[in-house]
């Protein structure tokens, strides 16, 4: 595997490391070698942030969280075929170690999941582009674990429920109904699951902006929907029932909820926006109070392509990144108002113990 040291660039105004005081509101590999990465700039807005550029071929659109040591990065290529990349850090970002699987060329890593020793991919898109890569030695080899067989599925998120056994892939309608895949052995086999419990959903789908559209909070797996109708699914039996509501997000072709974050079966956000010609991001906040119903009718300034909780249920940010549409917000009264806190935007965000990491275009990964 190769050992890559990270270029660090002057750190942008991003408020992601809160005060404590806050109670409120997308080849071979060579030989491993280390590079001492370049001195951490000053951020003049958060001295705790910092920017790094990893692969700036690579846009990173899947990022997990695991400790204040440890993330996980995935993306695809910028240029045509080229091939999709993991990368890992155990060091707080200071190194960043390429993990990726043999043979990726041309496709597109969109999630990225660990609990525990085990760690699965996700690559999306039509037919065998879908497919799940699993790893049980940090990367350092990689089985595949499931490839579609389906010309008319489409994988685009996948989540696991608490301890990592159980966890669900969702693809976009086959057969006028979203299609859930399901595995209950750490990720070794998946199955896909029986339509009967899953409501008509002809030309709705999950987005894979961050690899968020699906989640799960304890017992509960949630769904958020865009397309013909933006609604949040929730499922309380492992996948194989769904019941549906309106998320309040406006939906569109190109429109809807993007991501959710949950900080209880009862507690969550919802982003989204539209990724049409002309980004509208009207009503693109939705939240819960009951796990239930929703309440929607708020606005970022900016795309909501992902979202995420710093601590509790009260304090989340949530950040975008497309044509133009650019910013990250925080809330500190679980979603109910937002305050735009930095211009820089990612694609992808996720918090662990008060640190947050955050993923981009052209291979760029903060943490702070």
């Amino acid at each position: 595997m190769r050992r890559l040291g990270v270029t660090l660039i002057p750190a942008l105004a991003l408020a992601l490391a809160f005060p404590a005081t806050a109670t409120s509101a997308p080849d071979p590999q060579a030989g491993s070698s280390a590079v001492k990465p370049a001195p951490v700039k000053s951020n003049p807005f958060d001295d705790d942030w910092t920017e790094s550029v990893i692969d700036a071929d690579q846009n990173f659109r899947g990022l997990t969280a695991v400790s204040k040591k440890e993330a996980w990065v995935t993306g695809e290529s910028l240029t045509d075929g080229g091939p999709a990349r993991v990368f890992r850090t155990t060091d707080r970002g200071e190194t960043w170690t390429d993990v990726s699987p043999d043979d990726t060329a041309g496709l597109s890593f969109r999630d990225v999941e660990v609990h525990g020793k085990v760690a699965h991919v996700l690559a999306i898109g039509p037919g065998e582009a879908s497919r799940i890569y699993r790893s049980t030695d940090g990367g350092a080899s990689w089985t595949e674990a499931f490839r579609n067989p389906d010309a008319d599925a489409f994988y685009d998120c996948m989540a696991f429920y608490p301890g990592g056994r159980k966890g669900l892939a969702v693809s976009d309608p086959v057969d006028g109904k979203l299609r859930i895949l399901s595995t209950s052995d750490r990720g070794r086999t998946w199955t896909v699951l029986p339509s009967a419990g899953m409501p008509a959903s002809d030309k709705e789908f999950g987005f894979a902006a961050s690899g968020d559209c699906l989640v799960t909070a304890g017992k509960a797996a949630f769904l958020i929907t865009g397309g013909k109708r933006s609604r949040v699914l929730r499922s309380d039996d492992r996948g194989l029932t769904w019941t549906a509501v309106e998320s309040g997000i406006p939906a569109g072709p190109a429109a809807g909820g993007f991501a959710g974050a949950f900080a209880s079966p009862r507690r969550g956000i919802a982003v989204g926006g539209d990724f049409g010609e002309k980004p509208v991001n009207d009503d693109n906040v939705a939240y819960t109070r009951d796990g239930r119903t929703w309440t929607g009718g708020i606005s970022l300034t900016h795309v909501g392509e992902d979202v995420t909780y710093v601590r509790g249920w009260k304090v989340a940010v949530a950040t975008g990144d497309y044509k133009g549409s650019v910013g990250t917000s925080l809330t500190r009264d679980g979603g109910a108002t937002w305050t735009r806190v930095s211009d820089l935007g990612y694609h992808v965000v996720d918090c662990v113990a008060k640190v947050c990491w955050a993923a981009g275009t052209l291979g760029r990964v903060g943490r702070g």
